[in-house]
């Protein structure tokens, strides 16, 4: 009996192949914070959001280290580049034509939103790590919507 129950902990999951069971480790789900506010983590990311952004999201995940916090908005064309200025990313800011063919973790599906990393035509950099205060890793990505507007996502570890 304790070896049934001891299974049952493993943090794992039986998964029909076709020609049986096999064991695969469980993702852990995460745990997102209610009542996160879009100014609650502008401030923690330490950022000011351009004048003209729009269509504001933010979320923060609870997790078993770091605390992950992302924001998205959108923003006219010509605003982008001095948004992506004022963050002074460590590296030039480089365009990807194609998407990430692996998996990328994810957070922003969370806020309704495409994952940056499934876009094509996308800029991104890493904007710091490690970062002042309690920030520890800041990246910024960018793709534009139409001829008018773009989308800027933020992900932050803290």
């Amino acid at each position: 009996m304790l070896v049934g129950l001891s299974a049952g902990c493993s943090g794992t999951t039986d998964v029909a192949d076709g020609g049986g069971t096999s064991r695969t480790p469980e993702r852990p789900q995460p745990d997102w914070v209610e009542g996160t506010t879009v100014e609650g983590v502008v401030q923690q990311l330490h950022l000011r959001l351009p004048a003209m952004a729009s269509d504001a999201r933010a979320a923060q995940q609870r997790r078993f280290q770091d605390d992950g916090l992302i924001l998205a908005f959108t923003v006219p064309v010509g605003d982008v580049d001095a948004f992506l200025t004022q963050l002074k990313p460590e590296q030039p800011v480089q365009p990807r034509k194609t998407p990430f063919a692996g998996e990328s973790e994810p957070g922003f599906a969370h806020l309704g939103l495409p994952e940056p990393d499934s876009l094509p035509d996308i800029r991104k950099a890493q904007v710091c790590a490690p970062c002042k205060d309690d920030v520890d890793q800041l990246h910024v990505a960018v793709t534009r919507l139409d001829e008018q507007s773009s989308r800027v996502y933020l992900k932050g570890i803290d």
